[in-house]
This record gives C-alpha cells, structure tokens and sequence, in this order.
C-alpha cells in the first residue's frame, strides 16, 4: 500500500512532535516518500535533522526558503495523503480560520490531498467549546482525525483525551484513508476470532489451541478498506484492532447469541472463530479437587452456529466459512460449504508445517459456491486476510 505513496507530514509546535519521528520512520520503512514541514513551534522540540536522518529527504520549515517558492501548491498537490501529527489547537484554530501565515497552513489551504490530524494539545485546551468547534468544521471538509486518546500528558495524568494517538494507530487510520471508496466502503463486516471455552467447573475449561491471530488479521484489513468491523472474540491474547469493535464471549453458545444479534446489521459474515465442537454435559458448581482422584467427562454437541443461523441470513448477507481439516482438506471443506450453504469458505490443513493454529502464517484454499478455486501458498496471516478479502470483494462484485 505504502510503496512509492507520496506523504506529507505536518509537525507543529507540541511535545508530542517526538513521536512524529517515530511515524516518520515507519512510513519511509514501508516505502513511502515522506515529506516532512515543521512550524517554528514544532522546530523548537524535535530539529529538522532528525527527521531527515529517517526520511532520507529534505525537510521544509519556510515559506520563504530561496528556490522553493511554489512549494505551499507542489507538496499539498502531489501529495497522496497529508498527515498532521501533533495537530496543536492553534494548527487546528488557523486552519479552521483559512489562514496561511506558514508553510503548513498554506500548503493545507492548497491541498488536493485527504488530510489526516492527529490533534494533541492539554485537556483543558480539547474540551474548549473553541477547539470543538474547529474541529467540527474541519471535519465537515472531509478531513479526518485519529484521537486524542486518554493517558498522560506533559503537565501529568489526566483523564480526558489530549493524549496523541501512537504512530501503529495513526498508521491504521492512514491505510484506511488512502484505501479510499473500495467495494468495502461503509459495509458493515461481522467477523469471528478465537476458540470458546466450555467449563468443566469453575476453574477447569475445555478449549482448543486456536490463537484468533487470522480473525484478527481479517477484521484488521476489513477496517483498513474502509468496513465498519464488529469482532466477536473467544479468549485469545490478540490486542484490539484499531478501530474494530471488539465483542468478547466465552462459551459457543455466548458466540452464538452474539452472532444472531448483530447479523441483521451485516453485509458479510465471516466465521473465522473455531467455536468449541463438544462441551461438558454436566458443569459443576464447585471446583472438582484432586484428591478425590479422576472423573469421567461426558460430552454433548454444541451448537454448529453457521447452520444453525441459515434461516436468519437475509438475502444481500454474504455468508464465509471456515475449515480446519486434517487430511482431504480440500473435498471437505467442499462438502461444508454445500451443506452449511455458504457463499465462500477458506480450508486450510492443520497438519501443513506453518498453517493453522497459534502461527503467524497460514496457507489456505478458498472456495466460493459457484466453483471458483483459489490457493493461497504460504505466507503471513496479514497477507492471507488480504486474498481472503480480494475473493469477497471479487465474489459481491
């Protein structure tokens, strides 16, 4: 996504700046070509040299720097997307206003890029009436805004935002801009992450070893494209994604219930989750100790959830499946999604070296129900949501 994207980076004059160092670097690793401008204000917490020395480009800090006379037109015109991290409630206030007294605020008021702020300022400062309202504005010309989250500030704790967002987030929010209005623009995505886990008593569960690291990585990308994303999410040790709704349950029945109450709502389904197959027939009340010797477990089926919603799915619902085999993974996965009616599902062998549970890598098959086969050969998770994705967008057309 990032190779040879064109980036301008605005810094003003906030603590935070510091952290703009850090994003920098990260857009020039992923093979942006960032162009960084520094107000006066930002030039007095981080140099200009820093960010060269990461962007491998030259820093712009004037208006008036001989033989860069048009660049207020040139960078915000050739750019594809302009970030501003920390955006200081006076960058906010002087751009709300259409002022254009630096080299920032000229090439923002010349821009044809989408513009991203990361404002950072003191609490008190984002919770004034003048600030809101600036920022409305701004908003209402299409710019949008990443934070300011909840956490220490320079002057100490607070708990209310003014805190700038991390650069991984800001980065999150950028791929979703850039993205712009692909075919998952606005659809409202449920996705499925992670085992479940049935108890046994009220310490001891049974579970299986799925990590909810392709769950993850598909809600994550889902967002990217512009999806409004609900997660639901067994047990798993995975952080939150940046901007996904994150709804975590327990048990295959709590799963269950989660997925019929959002799936009115959806547009696609994806039931990456591997829900627990079987569970206790009987839970006990009290902790089973061990010195009473061993027990005997009887199982019971839990509830299939995708055929078991089959009656619920409205007609523009786009149904994927999932299928963790071990052995004829393929002509299995095949007769699930003839049996579970479903639009797409994704196969992959667990006995694969490097594919399926608690790996960061995946090889999968995707087949959809009007006989289109894809393979997906080995490579990270990340990637493998990529393709999974493409397939869904290829299949809603």
């Amino acid at each position: 996504m990032w190779r040879g994207r064109r980036v301008v980076l605005g810094v003003t004059g906030g603590i935070a700046a510091y952290k703009s160092v850090l994003l920098a670097r990260e857009l020039s690793l992923r093979g942006a070509l960032v162009d960084v401008v520094l107000t006066r204000g930002a030039g007095e917490f981080v140099g200009a040299v820093t960010f060269e020395s990461v962007t491998r480009r030259p820093v712009h800090t004037s208006l008036w720097e001989a033989g860069r006379a048009l660049e207020h037109v040139s960078l915000g015109q050739d750019a594809d997307l302009i970030i501003v991290a920390p955006a200081t409630a006076n960058l906010l206030a002087r751009a709300a206003a259409g002022m254009a007294d630096d080299l920032l605020t000229a090439l923002l008021l010349a821009g044809t890029a989408p513009v991203l702020l990361a404002p950072a300022m003191n609490d008190e400062m984002y919770a004034d009436p003048a600030t809101s309202a600036n920022l409305a504005l701004l908003r209402d010309r299409g710019w949008r805004t990443v934070g300011p989250n909840i956490g220490p500030l320079a002057e100490g704790a607070s708990d209310r935002p003014g805190r700038m967002a991390e650069p991984e987030e800001i980065l999150a929010h950028a791929e979703r801009v850039l993205a712009g209005d692909g075919p998952l623009q606005g659809a409202k995505v449920l996705v499925t992450a992670g085992p479940t886990r049935e108890a046994i008593d009220p310490v001891r569960v049974v579970t299986n070893r799925s990590s909810g690291k392709m769950g993850y990585r598909i809600a994550e990308a889902a967002w990217r494209r512009g999806a409004d994303v609900v997660l639901v999410s067994g047990p798993t040790l995975e952080p939150p994604p940046v901007g996904v709704t994150v709804l975590r349950v327990e048990s295959t029945a709590e799963m269950a219930a989660m997925v019929r109450r959002h799936l009115p709502d959806s547009d696609v389904l994806i039931m990456a989750a591997a829900p627990a197959d079987y569970r206790p027939a009987v839970t006990r009340d009290a902790k089973l100790p061990r010195s009473e010797g061993g027990f005997t477990l009887a199982f019971e089926s839990t509830e299939d959830i995708l055929v078991a919603t089959m009656p619920e799915r409205h007609a523009r619902l786009t149904t994927v499946g999932f299928a963790l085999e071990t052995g004829a993974a393929v002509e299995k996965g095949r007769a699930k999604l003839l049996r579970k009616q479903l639009d797409m599902i994704v196969i992959n062998d667990a006995l694969e070296p490097g594919a399926g549970f608690d790996v960061d890598t995946n090889a999968v098959t995707i087949l959809d129900c009007h006989g289109v086969e894809q393979r997906v050969t080995l490579r990270s998770k990340a990637e493998v949501a990529e393709s999974i994705l493409d397939a869904i967008e290829a299949y809603r057309g």
